[in-house]
């Protein structure tokens, strides 16, 4: 008696192809171990995420960027395409790999801008990376000293009742009264405050702005598309010599300048400086991220060519292994990026 011999095929799963986000932080690693020596730094599933982000942003402004360069007159336009293949991706990984170690998620709003600036010494363009009003908070919780439990901000109007109560001898608390008794009729913005509470009340504490002293934060070049006002009139990408008023967004400004300063009063822990953080300081200390941001909506806006060279960071030389350890970050959107990035 014969026996059937029976076959059994063996089913081959083929490995999952890398999206390019995906290929996008293994590059960012690669480049970031190669910079610096060191082979052995790992990154976990949620600082991969993060990193993922600054591909899925920083894709789109690109686009954007390419946009806005093509509509251009031709006498007026960038021989350069704002495309991948002409970004510094050298520095473009070592800046991501430690921004997103603090914690900043390009995809939520208002923590990170990233602004792409032709670099006319390598031909390439560098990619800004401007801290938002929110990202001063993630900035401040991570390296703060005293991280305070809450930051109530608010503009205070004509019409509207705030007394301040300082501490003193009798009062151990600092606090204050707010009243809004016309909430449609608030009259015009006089000023504004930030209160920071505390887990002990005792070292709460009330910081009060005027409006001038709100003005005053407001950046040198502000744009009147933020700040309202008047602007140039431009008609075919030439100037008129005409001006127009712009209505802006000048609450919303206010509100985002006594944010910032709030966040901004935190003292910062020595203990906690990083390399991400000297890195940050660095990219603020090279630039006037106001200004740079609103040079940017102007030329943007105007169709006028502005070439802004834009310094690189200066890393530290060294870093520890301590230094890698994967940022607190958020969940992020799901789904891949359907462009490819050329090399990825």
């Amino acid at each position: 008696m014969k026996t059937q011999e029976k076959t059994t095929e063996v089913a081959t799963t083929e490995p999952r192809k890398q999206g390019p986000s995906e290929r996008f932080a293994q590059m960012v690693l690669n480049q970031f171990a190669e910079h610096f020596g060191n082979s052995t730094l790992e990154q976990s599933a949620l600082q991969k995420r993060l990193i993922q982000a600054y591909f899925v942003k920083l894709d789109m402004v690109l686009k954007t960027a390419e946009l806005n360069r093509m509509n251009k007159p031709e006498q007026y336009r960038d021989s350069v395409a704002v495309t991948w293949q002409n970004v510094n991706m050298e520095q473009l990984a070592v800046d991501v790999m430690l921004f997103s170690q603090i914690g900043l998620n390009p995809l939520s709003p208002n923590h990170l801008n990233l602004i792409p600036y032709k670099n006319n010494k390598t031909g390439k363009y560098d990619i800004g990376f401007l801290i938002g009003y929110k990202g001063m908070e993630v900035k401040a919780r991570k390296y703060g000293l005293v991280v305070p439990t809450n930051i109530i901000i608010e503009l205070v109007y004509a019409n509207d009742v705030f007394t301040p109560k300082k501490k003193s001898a009798s009062n151990a608390v600092e606090t204050y009264e707010f009243e809004i008794p016309t909430p449609f009729d608030r009259g015009e913005i006089i000023g504004g405050f930030y209160y920071i509470e505390h887990f002990y009340k005792e070292s709460n504490r009330l910081e009060i702005l005027t409006l001038a002293e709100i003005e005053k934060r407001k950046p040198k070049y502000a744009s009147a598309e933020f700040w309202g006002g008047e602007k140039d009139a431009y008609k075919a990408g030439k100037k008129t010599g005409e001006k127009e008023m712009i209505e802006g967004w000048f609450k919303e400004m206010c509100y985002k300048t006594i944010y910032r300063a709030a966040w901004n009063s935190i003292t910062i822990d020595g203990n906690k400086i990083d390399s991400s953080f000297i890195a940050m300081e660095n990219h603020e200390q090279h630039q006037a991220v106001e200004e740079v941001v609103h040079e940017e909506i102007n030329e943007k806006a105007n169709k006028t060519e502005i070439k802004i060279q834009l310094p690189k960071a200066e890393i530290m030389p060294e870093i520890k292994q301590a230094d890698a350890m994967p940022a607190n970050g958020q969940e992020l959107p799901r789904g891949e990026n359907a462009n490819l990035v050329p090399g990825f």
